[in-house]
């Protein structure tokens, strides 16, 4: 797809072309320019590029003295917590490629991620949950060494010390050991080393890591059987970051402070937050987990210029009490992406707020980002934007992805560009139906359903997989969603197919409703169904409590499926 310069809204051309980097060189770089800014606010306390930096570095000869080699895989298993950045770049320092989890795994979840993907080392905090999750899949497995940082010593010393005297439950019992333990405290893997020589030039016994290099291991959440790891390397890690760096049109990159709600573990946040901010030398104001006070007291504090995030935080953002009394005159943009963005809670944030709110779009395939509506200027609401620069698209035939879908129709989105995966770890064959070749070059396929308009802005009309057929034809669910979201009453909405004798598979929504609405499913059936077409109506409306959530806060359709077929 092309786009013509006219008609392209944001400030760099979208054929520039950047130079792949290794994720250390790029962390060096900002700290040779910098090494006293700022790069991560946590909980009151202050990170310099240089003291992660050197945790990075002591941490990465830490490894090499365990016996890490180039190639071998280091997982980790946190929070939002400074040692985070440390490990994560400490590890690829090494040589190491980094496997992210989530803190929310099971036992089975986290051991089978951490066999399929062959990691060695572990890192975690004393979190009791964390720590006993960690410690039996160290039982249970191939996992042979389980690296467990203090909370109490990230923090601000005077909350550091209240921690271990006043609230010595909310730390784990750590079973460590003496030399040679298969547990080993976080402090005591951080080898010795002198920052004074490393800016005097001293080698240090570290493999040299290259662009071509593979840096991550992301795991998808898998629509159908067990997740699979998506190969990233340095290059696509370091170009994508350069890529939604190049978003920005407010001048001076390195004054600018994100709010770090997004776990870190998401391939979104690793790209716009932790990459990006790394590669322009930002900082990041960051928070263990979403709590809405939190997050507005933060933004407040620190006086926050970027919010990349779900659309259920800005939601969670609407509904809480101290957002109209929160000084959010800081904040420059917001950045939605993860799922799509209800037209109501995008009118209504900005109408609170004051603040801009762009939808953007990505997937772990492709490194966390391939658009984004423009954070000045022409922006379209309800579409994901244009693309970032050095991206390419095209749309394939929904019927049949080997032909190109008609012109002007919609189609399956098919992107190639820099920051798209290597391929699936250990998985060869979901490669063949994930690529598509044309032109001489490899898109590919998202999956996903798209339009695209005269300016090259696009919009997702919906998951392929996610399609109900209904007799003869294809309902779109977020179709359904949108216009059942325009009633007052309701505040969330999923749309699956139920099975049904004659027709096959019928529309059912599901649905949350604001505070104080009393609306009934049988009213918002009634209300819904005249607003759609004969073979987009829904069979009923089931109003609950909650819907179900993915672990950054996107709802759930896979998992509602579950539960209610």
């Amino acid at each position: 797809m092309t786009v013509s310069n006219a008609a392209y809204h944001h400030p760099t051309p979208l054929d520039t072309r950047f130079a792949p980097m290794s994720l250390p060189a790029m962390l060096e770089r900002s700290v040779r320019a910098a090494p006293d800014a700022p790069f991560l606010h946590f909980l009151g306390r202050t990170y310099s590029y240089q003291q992660i930096f050197a945790q990075a570095q002591a941490f990465a000869l830490g490894l090499t003295e365990l016996g890490i080699v180039k190639g071998d895989r280091v997982g980790l298993f946190l929070p939002n917590v400074p040692i985070y950045a440390a490990a994560y770049y400490g590890a690829m320092m090494a040589g190491a490629v980094v496997v992210n989890f989530s803190p929310l795994y099971s036992v089975e979840e986290l051991s089978w991620q951490v066999g399929d993907s062959g990691t060695r080392v572990l890192v975690t905090v004393d979190v009791p949950e964390l720590y006993k999750t960690a410690k039996k899949v160290l039982d249970g497995s191939a996992l042979e060494t389980l690296v467990v940082g203090s909370l109490a010593d990230q923090l601000p010393w005077v909350k550091g010390v209240a921690l271990k005297l006043l609230k010595r439950s909310q730390i784990a019992d750590v079973a460590y050991g003496g030399e040679g333990s298969a547990i080993r405290r976080w402090n005591d893997m951080l080898a010795d080393w002198a920052w004074t020589e490393w800016l005097e030039g001293r080698a240090y016994p570290l493999p040299e890591v290259t662009p071509s290099d593979l840096a991550l291991l992301q795991y998808t959440g898998g629509t159908t059987g067990r997740p699979k790891g998506a190969m990233l390397g340095h290059d696509q890690l370091s170009v994508n970051a350069q890529q939604v760096a190049a978003l920005n049109p407010f001048g001076n990159a390195s004054s600018e402070v994100f709010m770090g709600a997004l776990p870190f573990f998401h391939v979104f946040a690793n790209t716009a937050l932790l990459n990006h901010a790394c590669v322009t030398g930002a900082s990041i104001a960051m928070v263990p987990r979403f709590e809405t006070a939190q997050v507005l007291a933060t933004i407040q504090k620190y006086r926050c210029t970027g919010f990349p995030g779900v659309p259920t935080m800005f939601q969670a953002m609407l509904d809480h009490p101290d957002l109209a009394k929160t000084d959010l005159s800081s904040l420059k943009v917001c950045i939605s992406g993860g799922a799509p963005m209800p037209g109501p809670v995008h009118v209504r944030f900005e109408e609170a707020t004051g603040v801009r709110l762009v939808e953007g779009y990505g997937l772990t395939e492709s490194a966390g980002v391939v658009s984004a509506n423009p954070y000045d200027g022409t922006r379209k609401r309800g579409t994901i934007g244009q693309l970032v620069p050095g991206t390419e698209i095209i749309l394939l035939d929904k019927e049949n992805p080997e032909n190109l879908a008609p012109e002007g129709e919609p189609g399956e989105l098919a992107v190639h560009g820099p920051q798209v995966m290597r391929g699936y770890w250990n998985h060869p064959e979901a490669d063949a139906g994930c690529f598509v070749e044309r032109d001489g070059k490899r898109y590919l396929r998202t999956g996903d359903v798209a339009r695209v308009d005269a300016d090259g802005f696009l919009e997702i009309v919906d998951r392929i997989k996610d399609m109900i057929a209904v007799g003869g034809f294809k309902v779109f669910p977020s179709v359904v969603e949108d216009v059942i979201l325009e009633h007052p009453a309701v505040k969330e909405a999923l749309v699956i197919g139920v099975p049904e004798e004659y027709r096959g598979e019928v529309p059912r929504a599901y649905v949350t409703l604001n505070e104080g609405a009393t609306s009934t499913g049988e009213e918002l059936a009634g209300w819904l169904n005249a607003r759609i077409g004969k073979h987009e109506r829904v069979d009923m409306v089931v109003v609950r409590e909650s819907l179900p959530k993915t672990m950054i806060g996107k709802l759930d359709r896979k998992t509602l499926r579950a539960e209610v077929l």
